[in-house]
């Protein structure tokens, strides 16, 4: 779907795949504001160009890439300043799972295995909500990847049982229990002993 509509795009700029006019309307399109461009073809844009200080792909590069940092917090602005219908949840999943799996060494192995078994089900049209995903991820924590990868649908794969040390509101939204510290037995003071009295021996 990302390269469809980034065809679509070519073609309305009347540019040819793969010729030198790509790599500038790959470069404007990111330079663009947020919303101007459908967001697959930022996505898309985002692998025909490099870093200008690290030289991997924008958002791939390493931890202490402060260009990829300002691109990937850039990219996810789609969720407060793109128009209502530029991406629905079920697109931010799918844009969400592809990130992670294109720079895996940017995020906690728990949340990338989470994504990668839940992309082909979102390929295929299934939405996932952010309480599947902390499900999930819980679960791949807990040791139960092969199981997870054996299952046939996404009712399967999210319908696990939810662990007990996971908490989740009536709304289904996960929030994380504060520490609640015991309190604290008040020791009762007890009277010192009276030392008994020391025998006094007999006279002799």
């Amino acid at each position: 779907m990302w390269l469809l509509d980034w065809q679509e795009l070519l073609s309305a700029e009347q540019l040819a795949e793969g010729g030198s006019g790509e790599r500038e309307l790959a470069e404007r399109v990111l330079a663009d504001p947020v919303g101007r461009h459908p967001w697959t073809c930022v996505d898309w844009a985002m692998t025909l160009v490099t870093c200008s200080q690290c030289g991997a792909e924008p958002t791939a590069g390493p931890w202490d890439c402060v260009r990829c940092a300002m691109t990937d917090s850039t990219r996810w602005q789609w969720n407060h300043t793109a128009p209502r219908s530029a991406i629905t949840p079920a697109e931010h999943a799918l844009r969400a799972a592809r990130a992670a799996l294109r720079a895996p060494h940017r995020r906690r192995s728990p949340v990338v295995d989470a994504w990668r078994l839940l992309l082909p089900f979102l390929v295929a049209g299934h939405g996932a909500t952010s309480t599947d995903v902390s499900r999930l991820r819980a679960q791949v924590i807990a040791g139960a990847y092969t199981d997870l990868a054996a299952c046939g649908s996404a009712a399967e794969l999210t319908g696990f049982v939810e662990l007990p040390w996971r908490r989740t509101t009536p709304t289904g939204d996960h929030h994380p229990q504060p520490h609640q510290p015991r309190p604290r037995r008040q020791l009762e003071a007890t009277p010192p002993k009276t030392p008994e009295p020391t025998p006094t021996p007999d006279p002799v």
